[in-house]
């Protein structure tokens, strides 16, 4: 079947098996290895990615369905530099071995982009439906908390 959509403000077309995932478009077909599968079943939260503006785990996507969408991954965050999210996971040292780091910056940057100024309370229900097995949370809390003030001294994002 043939697709269209934007992927990271560019435009793509193309042609795909009828239950490709979008998971394996993503980093098999188009080479973007920074959207993680970690468990395939949508229990992690490593594949997250935006598509039109909201939150959807890649592995339980089938390619067809982003047909005429704006899709975003954690390649396209920053156009070639750091989201003030990726800048607070850093500072925090909410990075652990970081291969939930990516769905983590894109929860969080919805979240962000839904409210500006989360209580630690709404951050952790924000990031709920993402697992960390080596940082114990407290350390993303505390970097998205941080992105949320540093963003709002600045205006918003770069």
């Amino acid at each position: 079947m043939k697709i269209s959509f934007c992927l990271n403000g560019e435009n793509v077309s193309l042609d795909v098996p009828a239950d490709r995932r979008v998971i394996d478009l993503l980093r098999c077909d188009l080479g973007l290895t920074g959207t993680k599968e970690g468990c395939g079943s949508g229990e992690c939260g490593a594949c997250t990615i935006m598509v039109d503006g909201h939150t959807r785990l890649a592995c339980l996507m089938l390619a067809g369905q982003l047909e005429d969408c704006r899709v975003e991954t954690i390649e396209g965050v920053a156009g070639g530099r750091l989201d003030p999210v990726q800048e607070a996971f850093v500072e925090k040292g909410a990075v652990q071995c970081g291969f939930c780091t990516p769905g983590m910056v894109m929860s969080a940057r919805a979240l962000l982009d839904a409210d500006p100024d989360p209580s630690r309370e709404k951050i952790r229900a924000g990031l709920a439906g993402n697992l960390c097995r080596c940082t114990g949370y407290q350390k993303i809390v505390d970097a998205v908390r941080a992105a949320a003030a540093g963003m709002n001294r600045k205006g918003g994002r770069h």
